[in-house]
């Protein structure tokens, strides 16, 4: 059985022979819903990148227990970095698509919000929505058993997108008369890739003039029109396919 992955904070004094406290939130699913016992496998990830594999050596009631480490791993930093800017979805949409992408393998996520956006996050329930997209990320990250969980930023306007656009080495836009096909790009071995996912409404022509400006050129999946919750998930496929990420 494959060992559960749990989340903690800080990973830079674990070494093999050390021992490792986890409590908190993490502390109480292991020790009450998993019942991990003595001598159990279990890896602990600070979502950054450090990864540290054990065995429970001590519980503490519910809420803790201690892991005995047997082995540190680290996950260098990938290369290209994938970035998906996803619009905003209807209802829980969002979060299925952050969930999938992370499964994936995409490296960070942008909340954007598209003049055809049905959704608008705007005060106590924007901020709401965003927290749910982050928790996603990182129980989705944990469930695939990710070292390097996924940065989910805050929710971007058109206009203040477009200087992360202008900065990658490449950029393009999910759009079903694109051109171009996506599986044709010329890709870069290394640096930032950016992917645009507009919503269900599509982008409208002003998104699509302002992005190609700032070098994000339309580009199509496939002959299919993909729902925006998912549609970020299969170029994110096809993009670490491409790259050897995959490989």
């Amino acid at each position: 059985m494959t060992a559960p992955v749990f989340v903690v904070d800080d990973l830079t004094g674990a070494a093999p022979g050390t021992t490792v406290r986890l409590d908190g939130a993490e502390g109480r699913h292991a020790a009450a819903v998993k019942r991990l016992q003595p001598g159990e496998a279990l890896t602990l990830a600070d979502g950054r990148g450090r990864g540290a594999d054990g065995t429970v050596s001590a519980l503490h009631g519910k809420d803790a227990l201690d892991v005995l480490v047997a082995a540190v791993r680290e996950e260098p930093a990938p290369a290209p970095r994938i970035t998906v800017v996803q619009a905003l979805p209807k209802g829980d949409r969002g979060e299925l698509a952050v969930e999938t992408m992370t499964e994936a393998g995409v490296d960070a996520i942008v909340p954007w919000a598209a003049s055809r956006c049905i959704t608008q996050w705007k005060g106590e329930r924007g901020a709401k929505a965003l927290a749910k997209w982050r928790a996603t990320a990182r129980e989705a990250g944990k469930q695939a058993r990710r070292l390097r969980f996924p940065e989910v930023g805050d929710a971007l306007t058109t206009r203040q997108l477009l200087p992360l656009l202008a900065a990658a080495d490449f950029a393009a836009v999910l759009h079903e008369e694109g051109a171009l096909p996506l599986a044709g790009a010329d890709l870069p071995a290394a640096g930032e890739i950016v992917l645009v996912v507009g919503p269900e409404g599509g982008v409208s022509p002003d998104e699509i003039a302002a992005f190609a400006e700032a070098g994000a050129a339309p580009y199509r999946l496939g002959p299919s029109v993909l729902r925006t919750s998912t549609a970020g998930v299969a170029a994110g496929a096809l993009l670490l396919g491409r790259t050897g990420r995959w490989g």
